[in-house]
């Protein structure tokens, strides 16, 4: 007598968002596969179980991660899927409304609940896998997130409102997690975090990210230790110091900046201004002349003026002046806009857009003919010259990180560093046609 074997189930894992949403599906797909499950991430081979891990940051990101779960309730009712399941900032901030909108998922998540949705699926959290983590990226590099959450109240984001207060990771936890990426073959890491340079603060009552790096530079195996999403208003320099005593902290930098005219800064609740900003980066270069700085400018806050604007071209075009590179195609979508609700819940919501969204545009266009901007999907000023015979270079434009894994990837395993970054650096001038002087 035959008897039916039981279908074993299946889970595929859709990340939409940044790369913290990223390193939160890297966690759950560890935990999933710590309990048996087979786990895949933004397959298209067939799963019983689809979990999307959702952003809920801008309207663009908005539109994706409510399209995605729609596209998924459908297959549902057609039978195509046995459960669903929503996590994230989207479902973090909106729960009780997506669950009255889309009845059709099984359940949903915030960003903090993943020993919850765990439970859903009957899997148990094991702490013991704090530190271990699956990852989706090539295997040369991974990202290292140091903290979760933000202390900051910039008037544009409601980031707070969807990860909470900031909340560090302890060094030696960050260390054990580096340790076991090198172990898999990881040359480098992108440390990330909500806000990078606010480490430490609540754990140990100080700024402790210039001894992260040093604890990270001991790690064997790690190659390059990469900065991103660093806060200009009371920015630890010790950070640029350690950086420039640290051979594996690459000269690369990751500061929004957002805007240049004080009104605007202020109605940003950025608690700097340009003045202050300007010492800043000349401080920042002082200590490391070579250092490549990427940033983000808003175009058409509320309450921008045809002053503001220009002073924020003012201010590019003079960021600008010491890079000399062969114009990039126009970017997609950067500048970065701030069109009235593109940030759910954020104060600036409340105010009132004193310019069209004809306007909003007419200014994005004109900010992207300055010729300082990357295809990257947000707009990017970089500075100075990069080191291309030492292992701490970098090149001028933000897109070029990601066109570089790729040859490292390939090249990591060259005795001699100076060589690899040698080939790495001609690969990438004759692939994408840059000048750099």
């Amino acid at each position: 007598m035959k008897t039916k074997t039981l279908k074993r189930d299946k889970v595929n894992v859709i990340t939409l968002g940044c790369s913290k949403n990223l390193v939160d599906s890297e966690n759950l797909i560890t935990q999933l596969r710590a309990n048996e499950y087979d786990v895949a991430h933004d397959s298209d081979d067939d799963a019983n179980i689809v979990i999307i891990n959702t952003c809920g940051f801008i309207d663009l990101a908005k539109q994706e991660s409510v399209d995605t779960i729609l596209e998924y309730a459908a297959i549902k009712q057609q039978g195509g899927i046995d459960k669903l399941y929503v996590t994230g900032c989207l479902s973090q901030r909106y729960k009780d409304d997506l669950e009255k909108e889309i009845p059709e998922v099984d359940a949903y998540f915030g960003t903090l609940e993943l020993p919850g949705l765990l439970a859903r699926l009957n899997a148990d959290y094991k702490h013991d896998l704090i530190g271990e983590r699956f990852i989706t990226t090539p295997p040369h590099y991974a990202y290292l997130k140091i903290s979760e959450g933000c202390n900051r109240t910039c008037s544009f984001c409601a980031i707070p409102l969807m990860r909470g207060d900031h909340v560090s990771k302890p060094v030696e936890a960050l260390v054990k997690e580096a340790q076991s990426l090198a172990r898999r073959g990881v040359k480098e890491l992108m440390l990330i975090a909500q806000e990078l340079t606010y480490y430490g603060l609540d754990i140990y009552k100080s700024r402790e990210l210039p001894r992260l790096l040093h604890a990270l530079s001991e790690v064997d195996g790690i190659e390059w230790i990469r900065l991103h999403y660093a806060y200009p208003s009371k920015f630890p320099l010790e950070i640029i110091d350690a950086m420039a005593r640290l051979p594996k902290v690459c000269n690369y930098l990751d500061i929004p900046l957002q805007h240049a005219a004080n009104p605007v800064l202020a109605r940003m609740r950025r608690q700097i201004n340009r003045e202050e900003t300007e010492t800043l980066l000349d401080a920042i270069r002082a200590r490391v002349p070579d250092i490549a700085l990427r940033t983000t400018m808003l175009v058409g806050f509320p309450g921008e003026t045809d002053r503001d604007f220009e002073e924020l071209c003012d201010f590019v075009r003079r960021a600008c002046s010491s890079i000399r590179t062969k114009k990039a195609p126009a970017p997609t979508n950067s500048p970065m806009t701030c069109p009235k609700n593109s940030r759910p819940n954020a104060p600036v919501n409340s105010w009132k857009s004193n310019k069209p969204s004809a306007t909003r545009k007419t200014r994005k266009k004109s900010a992207r003919s300055l010729g300082c901007f990357s295809t990257a999907r947000k707009a990017s000023i970089l500075s100075a010259a990069p080191k291309p015979i030492h292992p701490k270079w970098t090149t001028k434009c933000s897109y070029t990180l990601r066109l570089i894994m790729p040859v490292s990837a390939i090249l990591h395993r060259c005795a001699s560093m100076k060589l690899r970054n040698l080939i790495c650096m001609a690969l990438f001038l004759a692939e994408n046609q840059l000048f750099i002087y």
